[in-house]
């Protein structure tokens, strides 16, 4: 076998590799996405920080590390919630969208008490919290 062919054929298999990387990423993402998603239970006791975007959006894909930490890390304080709008059209109209991503935070009787358009960084969405009156300590 030619040297140009073994070469040829290590760069393929490389690149099938980090397309398979990439795939399966972006495929646990969306999951990950659409589990947020399920029972927007908004005014049902508890506060909720609710992501308005699409899997497809850039700045919605960079938040979901966010949005995953802190409905782990905050759990016993707020829920996170993230709604796909090219999924749920219906959502769009019922919260006002008009830019993704949209966070909306939500005071636990269902009253809207902040909303941010764009990349919102963990440490803004943390001190926001705390402006509105959320004591948060991390969740064990």
């Amino acid at each position: 076998m030619k040297e140009s062919t073994k070469n040829f054929l290590i760069l393929f298999v490389v690149l099938c590799a980090v397309v398979g990387v990439v795939a399966v990423r972006q495929y646990r993402q969306a999951n990950a996405m659409a589990e947020m998603g399920k029972d927007v239970a908004v005014g049902a006791g508890t506060a909720v920080l609710l992501e308005l975007g699409s899997h497809s959006c850039i700045p919605c894909k960079q938040m979901m590390p966010i949005l995953e930490e802190l409905s782990t890390e905050y759990k016993d304080h707020f829920d996170v919630k993230f709604i796909d709008v090219y999924q749920d059209r219906d959502a769009v109209k019922k919260y006002g969208i008009e830019k993704i991503p949209t966070q909306i935070f939500f005071g636990a009787q269902g009253q809207e008490l902040f909303r941010h358009v764009g990349f919102y960084p963990k440490e803004d969405i943390l001190a926001k919290w705390k402006e509105l009156g959320i004591a948060l300590e991390p969740s064990k």
